[in-house]
């Protein structure tokens, strides 16, 4: 197991939070071919006569007595896949109108929770509920990473995140719901961990998404803080801190962290630089400029703060990457809000969603104005 030494234990501890653990709770609140629409599926009865049916199909298998329903528009499938470990639920949330024009079909935009995080994260973004556009939740694991992991035999099992995501559920989505099904009306947002994996989602398939926006992101892997914070979850380190901190009374007792510890080359291989060991971790930066020229027919948006431990490495990551997209010409908007003053009251400019929903606020109606005028 190789372990990385950063400038110090506590240092490496503080940047545990890059990954969004306990972010819902702060601020108050190798491809798989999809499987061909003419593959015999299983019809499911939703419990709900407003919610729309679903059937198994596409490498998905629904957990019918796990489906959950807040409502007419919002609600959440369970499924599993050959390429995870156990069950996977995806929350759904509809526009108002969905039922009541039929006719109708609508942009759709995936949110990917944080590291540590859930499906339920996005209730802390209500503007994510929005009645222009149907948004998708997919679970993307206490430390997924958005990711096909390098090592498959580990106490995560099977982690393949990223084909889930791109050759699962995306079609099971467009062959589900009426969608706008091309890439000017579909978008990839994310924060934190998820920051990380929107922006590398929008450069790995830009024939799926034309839009993406990464909020107080790990986006660049040549930072040795964004690469400690990566291991910090295969190794738990976040639940490990937690547990000190309450056992001295100073914490707040959930200690969930970033669930069992794994090796921490199980995601990208070794973070070291030499012999080309560091490979992967290269191949998928999303600050490279090889990765960065991919967007160049994408609406790019940066969101970070600077005014903690976490967001001072966000910001670090989000200026070099508009940087180097100006270098190459590519349009984008990078929004540093500091400390948090010059966007809202609830935000401190620090790394939770006392920030991150009146981000999403100032984010969406400019996406829904891009889906608009595209047609």
């Amino acid at each position: 197991m190789t372990f990385l030494r950063l400038t110090s234990l506590g240092a490496a501890l503080a940047l545990t939070a890059l990954t969004g653990v306990g972010a819902a709770h702060a601020a108050t609140p190798a491809a798989v071919p999809a499987t061909p629409a003419s593959t015999p599926v299983t019809s499911v009865s939703s419990p709900s006569a407003a919610v729309p049916d679903f059937s198994d199909g596409y490498g998905l298998s629904l957990v019918r007595e796990d489906t959950q329903v807040n409502g007419p528009t919002d609600f959440t499938l369970t499924v599993t896949t050959p390429q995870l470990s156990g069950k996977h639920p995806i929350r759904i949330l509809l526009p108002a109108a969905y039922d009541t024009e039929p006719d109708r079909r609508w942009p759709v935009t995936y949110f990917l929770h944080g590291g540590g995080g859930n499906v339920n994260d996005v209730g802390a973004a209500p503007a994510l509920h929005s009645d222009s556009m149907i948004t998708v939740v997919p679970d993307g694991g206490m430390k997924g990473w958005y990711a096909d992991w390098l090592m498959q035999n580990t106490a995560e099992g099977k982690a393949n995140w990223e084909t889930f995501h791109l050759t699962q559920v995306v079609p099971f989505i467009d062959a589900h719901l009426r969608t706008r099904a091309d890439r000017a009306h579909r978008a990839v947002v994310g924060l934190s961990m998820g920051g990380y994996g929107s922006l590398h989602y929008a450069q790995a398939r830009p024939d799926l998404f034309g839009h993406v926006a990464a909020l107080s992101g790990g986006v660049d892997f040549g930072m040795w803080e964004v690469r400690g914070a990566v291991l910090a979850t295969e190794l738990n380190l976040a639940g490990a801190w937690c547990a000190v901190r309450s056992s001295s009374g100073s914490g707040s007792g959930d200690c969930a962290g970033h669930g069992p510890y794994v090796d921490s080359d199980a995601i990208f291989g070794s973070p070291y630089p030499f012999f080309d060991a560091d490979r992967v971790w290269k191949a998928v930066d999303p600050a490279a400029p090889v990765n960065l020229a991919k967007l160049s027919r994408t609406g790019v948006t940066l969101y970070t703060g600077d005014n903690d431990v976490v967001d001072a490495q966000t910001a670090k990551a989000s200026h070099t990457v508009k940087a180097r997209l100006d270098q190459l010409g590519v349009p984008s908007r990078l929004v540093d809000y500091g400390d948090g003053t010059s966007l809202a009251p609830t935000c401190d400019g620090g790394h939770h969603y006392g920030c991150w929903g009146p981000a999403f606020a100032d984010y969406v109606p400019r996406l829904e104005a891009a889906f608009a005028a595209a047609g």
